[in-house]
């Protein structure tokens, strides 16, 4: 007779594997971070703003440290990030064995938690990583990991008080409150000091009558209407393609460029080497290489592209800047070198800047933090306005303060975003790198609470009194009769 088991199976097996793992590497360290109030009110060791990829990385591998961390998320549970809100691609385009923010852990990557609900064929079969799928993955890593996120909590103001701390006022369901922090990270994503970035010529269209490929936009709206969109990435491919599945009845894309660019030069720099030794590189490196690859710009994904082109009334207008835009009885004629468009709705997938006004929450200290305007003067036909603007940060991506500012404490906040990529490179935002930018952040983090409190902690040690030796492990020998040796 067969013996039924009762061993558990998929996700509950894999889980039960991660937490054998976290015990043999006994992680999580015990809490060891000193305990500080303020009138009675206990700090956080570590505020995160942001409770998608970045902040669960990073809150996941502070918690290994033993420093335990608030995170702070704007969106309903679930629908932390882009991945199940503005995303529209169908599938992530990295590539499904990169390892992400598994933190070095074979059963917290993507593939045991795939594989475990899947099977081994499912994943030899399986292509690239459908978005949804994604999210439902990084939901499950919240839960496994046990991460401590506050959902529906929007962070509208930081101040850093002189006594070494911050002050975050946030807004939720039930009003405002104020929290203190002793640290904070910023991992707030793709705009994470800014937001979306539209030419000048788009505030002079009726709102109504365009949208930004990152707005959460109905797009069931555009049934029946001729689209225009401005852009020739991954974002603008996805946002045609989304477009023209609910029923457009045309998408022209406005393309400024004579062709689309065929090679990802990002993919191609992707290796250990500049993962762990892009921070230490002279500004000159830092610069060309980063200015490189912006320039050449990052091709749409060959599967987005397709996904467009399979349209008949989709149409790639390359060679096609525009040059102005008329609005007359709620149509738009959008005037090119290659002729006059009219089409009811313009979409801007023209990507992300960094703007602090854009960022009303960092008033208080955004005008005192370093950038590299002030930290390199780019080579005559090397100026990038990007790079200009990103923060000249620390080697545990702190802000650093200008020169002469009146304010302390600029250091206690950490950039985990993407505007880290000047100082860092792309550490802390997409998915190969972020585990090592989340690791390389917690012990900053770690060693500076710890030099913080160094005086606490050395009261700690001399009062430390558990006994290696009990006393009765061995007696001392007697004194000899006469010295040793003599006759």
């Amino acid at each position: 007779m067969s013996q039924i088991s009762t061993e558990k199976t998929g996700l509950g097996k894999l889980e039960e594997r991660l937490q054998e793992d976290l015990s043999r590497l006994e992680l999580p360290a015990k809490p060891w971070v000193r305990e500080r109030t303020v009138n009675g009110v206990k700090l956080l060791d570590v505020a995160i703003i942001g409770g998608g990829m970045a902040g669960l990385t990073v809150a996941t591998a502070l918690k290994h440290l033993g420093i335990s961390s608030q995170v702070f998320d704007r969106s309903p549970a679930g629908f932390e990030g882009p991945w199940a809100t503005t995303a529209r691609m169908e599938t992530l385009r990295s590539p499904k064995q990169l390892t992400g923010p598994a933190l070095g852990l074979p059963c917290l990557t993507f593939r045991a938690w795939f594989e475990a609900q899947f099977g081994a064929n499912a994943w030899e079969e399986l292509d690239k990583i459908p978005r949804l799928q994604w999210m439902d993955y990084l939901r499950w890593y919240r839960q496994v990991m046990d991460i401590n996120v506050l959902n529906e909590h929007a962070i509208t103001r930081v101040e850093l008080n002189p006594d070494n701390y911050l002050e975050l006022t946030i807004e939720n369901s039930e009003g405002q409150q104020r929290v203190l922090a002793r640290r904070l990270i910023l991992a707030t994503g793709r705009d994470g000091l800014g937001g979306p970035s539209v030419p000048d010529f788009a505030q002079a269209i009726p709102r109504h009558l365009w949208a930004h490929s990152a707005d959460e936009f109905d797009y069931g709206t555009l049934t029946g209407k001729r689209v225009g969109l401005i852009g020739a990435g991954a974002s603008a491919m996805d946002s045609a393609a989304t477009a023209l599945e609910n029923g457009a009845a045309s998408v022209d894309l406005l393309i400024r460029r004579p062709d689309i660019p065929r090679v990802n030069k990002g993919k191609g720099s992707g290796n250990p080497g500049i993962t762990h030794g892009f921070a230490r590189l002279p500004d000159e490196w830092k610069w060309r290489i980063r200015h490189y690859i912006n320039v050449q710009q990052v091709p749409p994904p060959r599967g987005s592209t397709l996904r467009v082109s399979r349209h008949e009334n989709a149409r790639f207008n390359v060679g096609c800047p525009i040059e102005k835009v008329e609005v007359r009885d709620e149509q738009l004629f959008v005037h090119t070198p290659k002729g006059i468009f009219n089409l009811d709705f313009l979409i801007f997938a023209t990507g992300f800047k960094i703007d602090w006004h854009l960022r009303p929450e960092y008033a208080s200290f955004a005008s005192y933090v370093r950038t590299w305007r002030g930290r390199y003067a780019a080579p005559l036909g090397q100026e990038d306005a990007e790079l200009t603007a990103c923060p000249d940060l620390g080697p545990y991506f702190e802000f650093q303060p200008k020169n002469g500012t009146p304010l302390s404490g600029i250091e206690n906040i950490h950039c985990f975003s993407y505007p880290a990529v000047a100082s860092h490179g792309t550490v802390s935002g997409d998915i190969p790198a972020i585990s090592e930018g989340a690791q390389v952040l917690a012990k900053g983090i770690a060693g500076s609470l710890y030099n913080e409190d160094v005086a606490y902690y050395y009261e700690q040690l001399e009062a430390y009194e558990e006994p290696e030796l009990e006393g009765d492990e061995w007696e001392p020998a007697p004194a000899p009769s006469k010295p040793m040796g003599a006759e």
